[in-house]
């Protein structure tokens, strides 16, 4: 009864609105002109109106009332015909079918029913939904089935007869707004109250002969104020959650967390007794700045920064919430004393106050002529500054330890790996943006960028993978490195702004993957020093094959991605040699294969590896095609994308990969020798996408150029019979060609 009663006030809410505008109204009895049940609006005399939703007969038996309604709701569809005999196709107009999901089915005679999702129609020929109408086109057909599809109620279907000589048909939905009656009623002689409630006897409402019913008092107490206040809540207040129709939910069933929950980790910041002390603790905490705050002739400048850091550790302490995580952990701070004079001299610090911001080192990475209450917000987390300053501190580390001979191979590894995990930048021109504004604003922190030399870079890091050539154990963090750099999101990518093509280099260091394959693949699932940088490395034949694939296309300095082939199919080579192939690294060969193939005489490099995925994985020989295929998808990486969209989409590229196999040799003249086993993969397409209109016109076809004539021309008919999901009429004319010329022996 809720939702009833929820729909009953948000209608006479547009009732009155709607009479509010205009200009004379008579006094009388109006009827809506809504589909279904009619409503009545009657104006009374002195002003009054009665609102009358439902109305019929009734019965009363013993102490129950019967109610039953004067008409009952007829179809939802208006549909209108339009009649021409010489009319090869039917035209369907759907009168603004956006709001609602709707499906359209087709049968002839007593075939299964074809459907189609409206929307689905909508999206292929009118993909900017531009116009509010929707107009296609269908083959002749006996029944037209309409359904709606209800999300919290039942789905109504309705069937049509079309008339043989019909050429267009034209359908409205027409919205029931109240639907049919399904309320009763029942006396409480104790009470004398009369409750109406939907069969269910849920949320009755209570009624009173108009003779009982008291008087009703006004209240003796005014309020001294009154206010209207959305979403209104307060410090531990329940929270109710409302559905999309703003019907209120029962909260018992809906997990929520409170806004105002409190943290469960009781977050503390340890503030050093020197600026010594805070230095070193933030070295040794590895990923931590340090904020140093000066504030000399303030005398509550204490106060300030206890209060600060108080609120700072609420902030932190929210964010992590039930567990420590470092990475809401990023600054320490510390409030500088009449004994950092000399330090902040040393750092041409001369204005007071100032807000400070150290790496580990000690080295001053930005700072602002502000108080640190005016700063807050970019301390926490959520604000881009942090990363900001993390990017500042890699780029001058880097450039520091680049220029410092005495440098170890351990240092340089640690600055490569920080620049090439930073997040990547949304807009490269942010930090020069922030810092032109920070010149001209000095309350605003400046962050200067070291300039690197691009040649001097490339020399070091050529150099550094050379030197590792022959390790016996990978270096975690220069896989890490290795892998961001490959897929061009690296240190180049940080430094430069700039897409590579993969170079001599890059192929060295793919090399090292290869070769540690196995211990790499160990050591990421392993903790070995648990004070050691965490190191990110998912699926390791997945991200190289993916960098090679994606590298074909990207252009650098006219040269283009392409220009790899030989080197980039020969280490697609090596890791299906080695057994670790999997599903990652073939989607990734074959779309790399599969690049150019439209404009080649062949694609025999891509059909031959197909073929060994086929035999290796998908063979019909293994089993029932559906639990191969099972098997296959519970060895994917939880990163995969297939592994996101789940089951279905994992068959459906299967399905399709098959497919688009065997019409390469339909297509292709030159790809011949692939016939018996094109059949094949056809055939598979089939056995998990079953009665597809495409993969049956690929076997078809396969099937008559292999000499099975009868066959081809029963399944080619088979195609056209499932036909109703080919959008394009292109196709679909080029299905009923082929069909014609197998007939006809013209094929």
């Amino acid at each position: 009864m809720r939702n009833f009663i929820w729909s009953f006030f948000a209608f006479f809410c547009l009732i009155s609105v709607s009479f509010s505008q205009t200009n004379s109204i008579e006094k009388g009895t109006y009827i809506s002109t809504n589909k279904g049940q009619k409503i009545k609006l009657n104006l009374l005399d002195n002003n009054k109106y009665e609102l009358v939703f439902y109305s019929g007969e009734y019965k009363i038996k013993g102490d129950s009332l019967l109610f039953s309604q004067e008409v009952k709701t007829d179809d939802s569809f208006n549909l209108e015909f339009k009649n021409d005999k010489k009319a090869k196709k039917i035209k369907i107009k759907f009168l603004e079918p956006s709001y609602y999901s709707f499906y359209i089915g087709t049968q002839k005679g007593s075939e299964p029913v074809q459907y189609q999702k409206v929307s689905d129609i909508k999206t292929k020929v009118d993909p900017d939904w531009i116009n509010p109408d929707l107009e296609f086109e269908i083959d002749r057909t006996d029944y037209l089935y309409l359904v709606y599809e209800g999300y919290d109620t039942e789905s109504k279907l309705y069937k049509y007869a079309l008339p043989k000589d019909v050429s267009e048909v034209t359908i409205k939905y027409e919205l029931d707004v109240l639907g049919d009656l399904n309320i009763t009623g029942i006396f409480d002689k104790k009470t004398n109250e009369l409750k109406i409630s939907e069969q269910k006897g849920k949320n009755p409402l209570v009624f009173l002969n108009e003779k009982e019913t008291p008087a009703v008092t006004a209240s003796k107490v005014a309020a001294i104020e009154k206010q209207t206040i959305s979403n209104w809540t307060y410090p531990g207040k329940e929270v109710v959650v409302a559905d999309d129709y703003g019907v209120a939910v029962d909260s018992s069933v809906v997990t929520v967390d409170s806004a105002y929950a409190s943290p469960k980790i009781n977050f503390k910041f340890k503030i050093e007794n020197s600026l010594k002390e805070a230095i070193a603790a933030t070295k040794n905490a590895k990923t931590k700045f340090l904020v140093v705050y000066t504030d000399s002739k303030n005398p509550s400048a204490k106060a300030d920064f206890d209060a600060f850091v108080k609120e700072q550790e609420v902030q932190v302490g929210y964010n992590m919430f039930d567990v420590y995580d470092p990475q809401y952990d990023i600054f320490n701070y510390y409030l500088a004393t009449a004994d950092d004079k000399k330090w902040l001299k040393a750092n041409k610090i001369n204005d007071n106050p100032s807000v400070i911001v150290l790496n580990g080192e000690g080295d001053v990475l930005t700072s602002a002529k502000s108080t640190l209450n005016d700063q807050k917000a970019k301390f926490n987390y959520y604000d881009d500054f942090c990363k900001k300053v993390q990017r500042v501190n890699a780029f001058n580390t880097f450039n520091k330890v680049v220029k410092n001979k005495k440098a170890t191979d351990a240092d340089l590894i640690a600055a490569f790996n920080r620049a090439a995990v930073l997040e990547l930048p949304y807009d490269y021109e942010a930090d020069y943006e922030v810092a032109v504004a920070a010149e001209n604003n000095t309350a605003d922190f400046k962050l200067p960028k070291a300039a690197l030399d691009k040649k001097e870079v490339l020399q070091t890091w050529k150099k550094l993978i050379e030197a590792h050539q022959k390790d016996t154990k990978p270096n975690m963090l220069l896989v890490e490195t290795i892998l961001k750099e490959i897929k061009n999101q690296g240190f180049s990518k940080q430094f430069f702004k700039e897409d590579r093509v993969l170079n001599d280099t890059d192929f060295l260091s793919i090399d090292y993957l290869i070769k540690h394959y196995d211990a790499i693949e160990k050591a990421r699932s392993e903790v070995v020093d648990a004070a050691a940088p965490a190191v990110s490395v998912t699926n390791l034949s997945g991200d190289i094959s993916s960098a090679l694939q994606i590298n074909s296309y990207v252009s650098q300095e006219g040269v283009e991605g392409t220009a790899n082939q030989d080197k980039i199919i020969s280490i697609y080579k090596k890791l299906i040699a080695i057994g670790k192939g999997g599903f990652e690294c073939y989607k990734n060969y074959f779309a790399y294969l599969s690049q150019d193939s439209d404009e080649s005489a062949d694609n025999t490099a891509f059909l031959k590896e197909f073929n060994t995925y086929f035999n290796t994985y998908l063979s019909t020989e293994k089993g029932n095609v559906i639990e191969t295929l099972d098997q296959l998808f519970a060895t994917i990486d939880a990163n995969s994308e297939y592994s996101y969209n789940g089951w279905n989409s994992f068959k459906e590229y299967h399905s399709n990969l098959a497919n688009t196999a065997a019409w390469s040799v339909v297509e292709k003249p030159a790809n011949a020798a692939f016939m018996k086993s094109a059949i094949v993969w056809s055939e598979y397409s089939l056995a998990v996408t079953k009665n597809n209109p495409y993969y049956l016109d690929t076997l078809a076809q396969l099937y008559y150029k292999d000499g099975q004539k009868e066959k081809a021309i029963e399944l080619q008919k088979k195609a056209l019979q499932y036909s109703a999901t080919v959008y394009e009429p292109e196709t679909l004319n080029d299905m009923k060609a082929v069909l014609e010329k197998m007939q006809n022996g013209t094929y």
